[in-house]
C-alpha cells in the first residue's frame, strides 16, 4: 500500500471541505464488517511494529500526527487500537486540555513546539495547536482579529517542522451529531465510563454546527501538499481504526527504510 492509494480521503477545498457532503460512515473501499476489518488491522500491527522500529533506529526523519475530532469522535480509541504493539521508546502521545496559567504567560503555541517529535519518533496530537482556531472562536476566548492570524501563524509553525524533517499528517475523525449522542448516553448509561461524561460536552454539542464551521476554515486554511488534512469516517470505531493504521503503515511504508550498514563484518567476530 503507498500514501497516494488514500489520496481520495485527503481534504480538498474544491470537494470535501463541506462536512455535510462528507459521508461520517464507511466508504466502499472499507470492509463491510467488524470482523474482516479486525483481522486486517491485526496484521498492520505487525507490519507497524517493524516499521516503527525502523524508523527509531534510522533517525532521519520526524513524524507528527495531529487527531483532531467532535467530542467522542475516539482520538484516545484510534490512539489505543491503532498504535497498539509499538515500541513506546519511540512513541509518544502529547494530550492538549485547557492551557494552564503557565502555559497562558506564553505564546499559544509555545506548549505545543516543546511536544514536537525529535529524529527518529513518532509523537502523536491528540487534540493540538488547532485548538486556538476551535475552541477559542466557538468560545469567543479571544477577538476575531487575533484567532484570524493564528492560520498564517500555524502554516508557517509546520512549515518550519517540516523543513527540519518532520513528516505531518493531520486527521479528522468525522463523525455525525447522531452517534454522538448515543456515544454520550452510553458514558450516561454504563458505569464504568461516566468518569468519560463531563456536562461541558453538552455546552459544545449545542455549537455544532459553529464547530462545523470552524472546522471547514480549518481545512481551508490549513490543508496543504505538505501537511495534508484526512477526513476520517468515523461512525463505526472499526472503520476508524483500520483507516487510520492503513495510512500510518502507508507513511512509513513510503520512506522505504531500512536498518543502518554497520561498519564492521558480522562474521568476523567471536563471542566466548
Amino acid at each position: 500500500m503507498e500514501l497516494s492509494d488514500y489520496k481520495h480521503y485527503l481534504i480538498k477545498k474544491d470537494q470535501n471541505d463541506n462536512l455535510s457532503k462528507v459521508s461520517p460512515d464507511p466508504w466502499k473501499d472499507l470492509p463491510e464488517c467488524k470482523k474482516e476489518a479486525r483481522e486486517e488491522l491485526s496484521d498492520l500491527h505487525i507490519r507497524l511494529a517493524e516499521l516503527q522500529q525502523r524508523f527509531f533506529v534510522d533517525k532521519s526523519k520526524k513524524l507528527l500526527f495531529v487527531l483532531q475530532g467532535m467530542d467522542t469522535s475516539g482520538k484516545n480509541g484510534t490512539i489505543k487500537h491503532v498504535f497498539r504493539g509499538v515500541n513506546p521508546q519511540g512513541v509518544h502521545v502529547s494530550s492538549f486540555d485547557k492551557p494552564t496559567s503557565h502555559e497562558l504567560a506564553h505564546d499559544y503555541l509555545w506548549r505545543v513546539h516543546r511536544s514536537t517529535p525529535a529524529n527518529g519518533e513518532i509523537v502523536i496530537f491528540d487534540r493540538s495547536h488547532y485548538e486556538d482556531v476551535l475552541a477559542v472562536r466557538v468560545n469567543e476566548l479571544r477577538p476575531k482579529a487575533i484567532w484570524k492570524k493564528r492560520f498564517r501563524h500555524i502554516n508557517d509553525f509546520e512549515q518550519m517542522l517540516i523543513d527540519e524533517g518532520t513528516i505531518i499528517l493531520k486527521f479528522f475523525l468525522h463523525i455525525d451529531r447522531a452517534t454522538q449522542k448515543e456515544r454520550l448516553q452510553e458514558r450516561l448509561d454504563r458505569p464504568e465510563k461516566n468518569w468519560k461524561f463531563d456536562p461541558s460536552d453538552l455546552v459544545a454539542r449545542s455549537r455544532w454546527e459553529q464547530y462545523v464551521e470552524a472546522y471547514e476554515e480549518v481545512f481551508d486554511k490549513t490543508s496543504h501538499l505538505d501537511a495534508p488534512w484526512y477526513v476520517i469516517p468515523a461512525n463505526k470505531k472499526w472503520a476508524r481504526n483500520l483507516l487510520v493504521a492503513r495510512i500510518v503503515v502507508a507513511c512509513l511504508d513510503d520512506l522505504q527504510l531500512s536498518y543502518p550498514k554497520v561498519t564492521y563484518d558480522p562474521s568476523s567476530i567471536q563471542i566466548d
